[in-house]
């Protein structure tokens, strides 16, 4: 508490508020106390040890009163005040834990308690962006540190120079592969920053979504060749939306390239697409290995990875970067796994957007 006086300059309640408290009072009771007075000389039983007497009852009120409205005053307005300045100061040394308690019931409650529980949301949604932050950069410096220390490695016995022409291609192949995956990650994390600060502005054209999502197909055609994985279509022929083409461009990507990783050889993906009024579903489905409930509750986090055996294929960004994607359309996305039957993503979007955000 003395820490904390240090910075008060000037109290909410100094002495003098208080004599100017009594003053108005007592000056107050003097206007009763005269008419007593005045009374009593009229009924000629004036007598100065009554009138005395009087003045010393107004004057022993006024201060009782006076009392009051300052006690008054401390507990309902200065006392909560200084609770909050102290709770201000933890959070502000980096103490996110702080909670202060409301004075009344919820069916009760005053400015200051709704100010107080102002306080605690914003200091609970000032720990998880702390906690996010620092998950986030632990996660990036994990995340760069792999694909740096294969390149290092992959140099050094380079630089040896006493290796065979086929080995020097195979660690000239891991640099060059590595760097890809590293370029990816920095530019995965660059893109979700600019969505996140919403510096990406949907840039609105007509297009026909089914041609998009047959194109993305083509993309991957050969790893799915790769793989044996029987590619299955239920589209309309055509469905024009006025939406941003290139991020849609991201959002099936990286779906279908998700699709393909975690699916087995000789297994199948199917895209069905069908449309109302007013938006647009697309659903794709793999008959991979299935995520579990604690997959499912964290599959569009930074840098989660549910399957760690596929782990080396990403980084953990590509569902992050499609969440946010689609809620910068105004569309959502869901996800339905069982384990060793697969998974589908359906994705809702708006036919008209520009109309939608209107």
């Amino acid at each position: 508490m003395k820490n904390n006086d240090i910075r008060v300059k000037r109290r909410l309640l100094p002495p003098v508020l208080f004599v100017i408290i009594y003053l108005f009072i007592l000056t107050s009771c003097t206007i009763p106390m005269f008419m007593i007075k005045d009374y009593l000389n009229y009924q000629m039983v004036t007598s100065s040890n009554i009138i005395f007497k009087t003045c010393m009852i107004w004057v022993v009120i006024s201060l009782l009163l006076t009392l009051l409205i300052t006690l008054h005053i401390h507990y309902r307005l200065i006392t909560p005040i200084r609770e909050l300045s102290k709770a201000t100061k933890l959070v502000a040394n980096g103490d996110f834990s702080v909670y202060v308690p409301t004075r009344h019931t919820s069916d009760k409650l005053d400015d200051l308690d709704v100010i107080f529980l102002d306080f605690n949301k914003m200091v609970e949604e000032l720990g998880s962006i702390e906690t996010l932050k620092t998950d986030f950069f632990s996660n990036v410096s994990h995340e760069m540190k792999t694909p740096i220390a294969v390149i290092q490695n992959s140099a050094e016995m380079l630089q040896k120079g006493t290796l065979s022409i086929e080995e020097q291609y195979n660690y000239i192949d891991n640099i060059i592969n590595t760097s890809k995956k590293l370029s990816k990650l920095i530019t995965n994390i660059l893109k979700l920053n600019k969505l996140e600060k919403q510096t990406i502005k949907p840039q609105f054209t007509q297009f026909d979504i089914c041609t998009q999502i047959c194109d993305s197909y083509i993309l991957f055609e050969s790893k799915l060749d790769e793989k044996n994985i029987e590619f299955m279509a239920n589209m309309e022929d055509e469905r024009i939306i006025n939406s941003d083409n290139e991020l849609l461009e991201h959002v099936w990507n990286n779906l279908i390239s998700n699709a393909i990783k975690f699916t087995e050889v000789g297994g199948t993906i199917t895209i069905e697409q069908t449309s109302t009024d007013t938006e647009v579903i697309v659903s794709i489905s793999d008959t991979g290995c299935g995520m579990n409930k604690e997959t499912l509750k964290h599959i569009f986090d930074k840098f989660y990875q549910g399957d760690t055996s596929h782990s080396t294929e990403g980084n953990g960004l590509g569902l992050a970067l499609v969440f946010r994607i689609i809620q910068l359309l105004e569309g959502t996305i869901s996800v339905s796994s069982k384990i060793g039957e697969g998974t589908t993503f359906t994705v809702t979007l708006p036919i008209n957007l520009e109309e939608v955000q209107l």
